[in-house]
This record gives C-alpha cells, sequence and structure tokens, in this order.
C-alpha cells in the first residue's frame, strides 16, 4: 500500500516518486575535477519499477547517494516523494530507503536489534514496528536472535532490505542487491520486492544483469559518463533497435560461404548452422531464405532471435558515446 508518510505531516500522494531536474554533481581534488553527474532530469512514476542501468563509473551511484542525502549535489534539484531534498530533507528522507551494494551491518547485532535501531532512528514508535513482520518477510524470522557476524553474505544482503523497509518508505533503493547472491536466494529476494511493488511501492533498481533489468523493470534509465542517454519504458526501449538475428539449420556441411549469401555476410556456427544478422524493415526475410535456395542449400531448421537490452546498453554506452563527452 502507498504510504502517506504521515509522521512527516500530511501530503497528497504525488504522480513522480523521484524527480530530478539538471542535477550535476562535480568532485573536486588535487587532480583534474570529475563530473560524475553532467545536469541528469529523470521522473520515476509513482509505483513503477525503475531501473537504472549504466556501466562502471557512469554516475549511477552518485545519483543514489544524492536522494539518501548521502552526498551534496553541485548543482540542479532533487525530489522524492514531492519533497525537495534542499528544502525538506527530513521529508525526503522519510520517503526513500535504500539497499546499498556493501554489507555495511553491525557484527554484534542480531537482526532484530537492527531493524528496532533503525526504526528507532526513523522515529517509528514501538507500537509502530513491524521488526517480526518484516523479518519473516525476507526469510530472517528464524535468524532474529543470531549475531549478524553469523549470518551468509545472502542473509546479510535480505537484512539490508528489511532495514530499510522499517519505516515503510513508498520509495526503495536497490543498488545492485543480488551481487554475489546464488540463483534461490535471488529468487526469494525478487519474490519479495515484486510483492512490495505490486501493493505500491515504487522500486528504483541498479543492477549489472541486463536480464534481470528486463525482467523485472517496466522502466529503464540508462546513465553514461554522468549523462542521461535513454529513458524510456522497457517495451519501446526494445523496439529502438531494428535488428534481428536468424539462425539457420543446412543440410551439409560447409567450409566456407556460398556466394549466394555472400551480401547478407552470415556467421558460420559449429552444428551446419549459419547467423544472419538483419534489419528487418530493410531486408525481408524472404530475400534471406531466397539467398538459401539460390545457394542450393536445403534448411533443417530456422530461428529468430529479438533485439534484447543487452544490444540496447551496448548500442547507447559505446566508444562512440564515449567519445562525445565533453572535456571538463
Amino acid at each position: 500500500m502507498v504510504q502517506s508518510l504521515s509522521r512527516s505531516g500530511p501530503a497528497a500522494i504525488p504522480d513522480l516518486a523521484v524527480e530530478t531536474d539538471g542535477l550535476v554533481k562535480i568532485y573536486h581534488g588535487r587532480g583534474p575535477s570529475k563530473r560524475a553527474l553532467d545536469g541528469v532530469s529523470l521522473s520515476v512514476p509513482r509505483g513503477s519499477f525503475f531501473g537504472l542501468l549504466g556501466p562502471n563509473g557512469a554516475g549511477k551511484s552518485t545519483l543514489i547517494n544524492i536522494l539518501a542525502g548521502l552526498v551534496i549535489k553541485t548543482a540542479g534539484t532533487a525530489r522524492i516523494w514531492n519533497r525537495d531534498i534542499d528544502h525538506d530533507g527530513r521529508g525526503a528522507k522519510a520517503a526513500i530507503g535504500v539497499v546499498p551494494q556493501e554489507l555495511n551491518l553491525d557484527p554484534f547485532f542480531t537482526p532484530q536489534e537492527l531493524l528496532d535501531v533503525q526504526a528507532g532512528m526513523y522515529g517509528v514508535p514501538k507500537s509502530e514496528r513491524r521488526t517480526m513482520e518484516i523479518l519473516d518477510a525476507v526469510g530472517l524470522a528464524d535468524k532474529a536472535d543470531s549475531y549478524a557476524r553469523t549470518l551468509s553474505g545472502g542473509m546479510r544482503r535480505r537484512l539490508l532490505v528489511a532495514k530499510a523497509m522499517v519505516h515503510s518508505p513508498p520509495v526503495l533503493v536497490l543498488d545492485e542487491p543480488t551481487a554475489g547472491v546464488d540463483i534461490e536466494l535471488r529468487q526469494q529476494l525478487w519474490a519479495y520486492v515484486r510483492e512490495l511493488n505490486r501493493q505500491g511501492t515504487t522500486i528504483l533498481l541498479t543492477t549489472h544483469y541486463l536480464e534481470e533489468a528486463e525482467q523485472l523493470c517496466d522502466r529503464i534509465a540508462i546513465i553514461n559518463h554522468g549523462k542521461l542517454v535513454a529513458c524510456d519504458t522497457t517495451g519501446n526501449l526494445l523496439r529502438r533497435i531494428d535488428g534481428k538475428a536468424l539462425t539457420v539449420t543446412v543440410d551439409r556441411d560447409l567450409a566456407e560461404i556460398p556466394a549466394a549469401l555472400a551480401k547478407f555476410s552470415p556467421e558460420l556456427r559449429p552444428g551446419r548452422r549459419m547467423v544472419v544478422r538483419y534489419r528487418p524493415t530493410a531486408t525481408p526475410i524472404s530475400h534471406i531464405l531466397g539467398a538459401f535456395a539460390a545457394a542450393g542449400l536445403a534448411i533443417m531448421d530456422l530461428s529468430t532471435e529479438e533485439t534484447d537490452l543487452e544490444d540496447i546498453f551496448l548500442q547507447l554506452t559505446s566508444s562512440k558515446l564515449a567519445s562525445e563527452r565533453p572535456p571538463e
């Protein structure tokens, strides 16, 4: 259920859970200044499962840390649940829960103690705390009284999710939450997060697993060198690249590409297969199949592969974009 944040005062439920406008962050040091964010304007709709992708060093963590109040922005504005991080910092922090990449847990506290302390820091009255309910939801109820240092890496990751949820924030940020987590625990974590999203919690996810983002997220933004290079629904992004791969299995072994097929530049693969990459808007598949017939090859099997998020990611974060980065 979408939270009203009554402890922070009454407020209308906004259409946008997170909104940034011209966000800039420049790190100054002894060497050249580093522009980690370069005018990022982002809108995360309320109730969405929003993916934030980009290469290492692209600026994702800087953006998240600004939203969490851990990094001071250089310029621009940011609002969380309609609360400006500068003018209503306390309200903005109450509206967001962040699950960091690092396993930053006090090893001498139990999960129950950690959640109670965290809830106290957010001013949640004891009568309203849901410590055991949250631990049960992330599969840690039986570890409530165990020291955090005795938990496995996957359990600690789930405990971080539990910590981020103690104040029932309407926005949950997951920064590489499944890094180092095995498949079973990853599935359990996503089942819980999907249920939170179904109940109205807005999820903002950063991940290196592109397949994970494609399956989970309804909207995706891609950051490269501190700039926003794409932001759209997952479906629209997948339709951006006009490309398919046709894999054809023929009736005999081939030592080289037949002349009739040369213009399509197919790749020879083991198992009598050839892969042809083509643009459906420019090349009808019937032309490719006709070339196989002209080469005297019988087609034993064929399959087509659609564009996936990895293709888009690689295209948008290519060396061409890197070369377009403005000078510091």
